[in-house]
């Protein structure tokens, strides 16, 4: 997942158009890898299903992994905790957010999220690009931190508190897909990112 930070400003006739293709482009690759799994599923077939040229599957995403690694999710958690009061502590900002419309957007997308961790996790190719997507995303947890606390993103313990951060996110979403997705997930964060606050106390 790769964070950025997202406008408040509402989106054009053409942002919006290319946002409905680029939804449309990934609502139909997902549902064709449910039915036919990852690897047997081409791009020319991602793009027919979705009533698009080959050409304009690849303006939206260079490669069909970036389908499934690419998505809304952290530019929303980064507006989500750039929303909250600058004092309150980050893991309680994260929490809080979680229990607002970014909770109900992992619930609204279970089923897509559950397919799209899954294939993360066991496609070798999508795995070793989520690695890089992964520090893109702790840069920006750091970024946002340091925003929150007045310290510099490059701060060796802003850098460990966003790694942390991140590494509890995967071990959750980890183990929310070996359930099968039946918890909620953003009850797990809930329950769980506490740690981080309270210190590996046992």
């Amino acid at each position: 997942m790769t964070m950025h930070e997202t406008s408040a400003a509402p989106l054009g006739l053409r942002e919006r158009k290319k946002q409905q293709t680029r939804e449309r482009i990934r609502r139909e690759a997902y549902r064709l890898f449910a039915e036919h799994g990852y690897e047997a599923t081409t791009v020319d077939q991602i793009a027919e299903a979705a009533e698009v040229s080959s050409s304009t599957f690849f303006r939206y995403f260079p490669t069909k992994e970036d389908v499934v690694i690419q998505d809304e999710y952290d530019p929303a958690l980064a507006e989500a905790l750039r929303s909250r009061p600058a004092d309150e502590p980050v893991v309680d900002a994260i929490v809080n957010s979680l229990k607002g419309p970014m909770g109900q957007m992992l619930q609204q997308d279970r089923e897509d999220l559950l397919l799209r961790s899954r294939l993360t996790f066991n496609d070798p190719a999508i795995r070793a690009r989520n690695v890089v997507e992964q520090q893109r995303s702790e840069d920006a947890i750091a970024a946002i931190i340091a925003e929150r606390t007045g310290r510099e993103a490059t701060d060796l313990e802003i850098r460990c508190a966003a790694a942390a951060i991140i590494a509890v996110f995967t071990t959750l979403v980890r183990h929310w897909v070996e359930g099968d997705g039946k918890e909620d997930l953003a009850a797990l964060y809930e329950r769980h990112l506490p740690l981080l606050s309270r210190g590996l106390d046992f």
